[in-house]
């Protein structure tokens, strides 16, 4: 049989590198191209035409939604988000699979498995289920209450409340609680759209504090602040995010 042509359409770094892991790990896969945004994946998708593409929903320029309406092809499409509630337009869209991010190896190995031999939706059904979603816009996405993660084979349910910073690296997403660092392969502004913005503030472009656990904040001699944190760690915001921390001072 035949590999089929992948496209990844993904604004996280990470999550592109998970999905091109995952692909360059599957014989019936084909990694063509990759974008980063909703205009730049649109113009890419129409012209490489590729089998299937890997779309995120939330992405810069326009959304996975947006990209589906304007293609001048019909690829198979695989939603790739970190929210749930977009799995009934997902499904009225007729996409092949849903991956809830962050997905497991073996999620990702089903969705391929349906991608062998799917069955292509009839345009005008697509046509149809594009236009409800357009209409009834952005769905409400739902704060983070906890998370579930992995450290040395066990897996921890913590809570938002726990944690006190969160801060990126090249492969992974360091979340500070408990007194300890666990590493989740899931991108720091994946988390941020579900966390509290009235207790999560992002300092700079790699790293989120919770205020619950800042001890105090001081200007370094740039004007930027300085920010200790209760467990004795020491932050640089930006110079946009000291200007928003003054500002909600009072």
């Amino acid at each position: 049989m035949d590999s089929k042509t992948v496209f990844i359409a993904e604004d996280e770094p990470l999550a592109r590198e998970v999905l091109r892991d995952a692909i360059y790990g599957h014989a019936g896969l084909r990694l063509v191209g990759e974008a980063a945004d909703g205009a730049a994946a649109l113009a890419q998708i129409n012209a490489l035409r590729p089998d299937v593409v890997f779309m995120d929903i939330q992405m810069p320029e326009m959304t996975g939604l947006e990209v589906l309406r304007r293609l001048a092809c019909t690829p198979h499409i695989v939603f790739t988000t970190a929210y749930d509630q977009y799995a009934v337009t997902a499904f009225e869209l007729n996409a092949v699979d849903y991956l809830l991010k962050p997905f497991t190896r073996a999620r990702f190995d089903a969705a391929v498995a349906r991608l062998l031999e799917p069955v292509q939706p009839a345009p005008e059904v697509v046509g149809e289920a594009l236009a409800r979603a357009v209409q009834r816009g952005p769905e409400r996405q739902e704060r983070l209450e906890r998370i579930l993660v992995r450290d040395r084979g066990r897996i921890f349910p913590l809570s938002m409340n726990e944690i006190a910073y969160l801060k990126a690296d090249s492969k992974y997403t360091a979340i500070a609680a408990r007194g300890q660092t666990f590493l989740v392969r899931i991108g720091i502004s994946e988390l941020e759209a579900q966390l509290d913005p009235a207790r999560f503030i992002r300092i700079h472009r790699s790293a989120l504090v919770n205020l619950d656990f800042v001890d105090s904040m001081k200007a370094d001699d740039q004007s930027q602040l300085l920010i200790q944190m209760q467990d004795g760690t020491s932050l640089t915001a930006s110079r946009e995010a000291s200007k928003v921390l003054r500002e909600m001072a009072i």
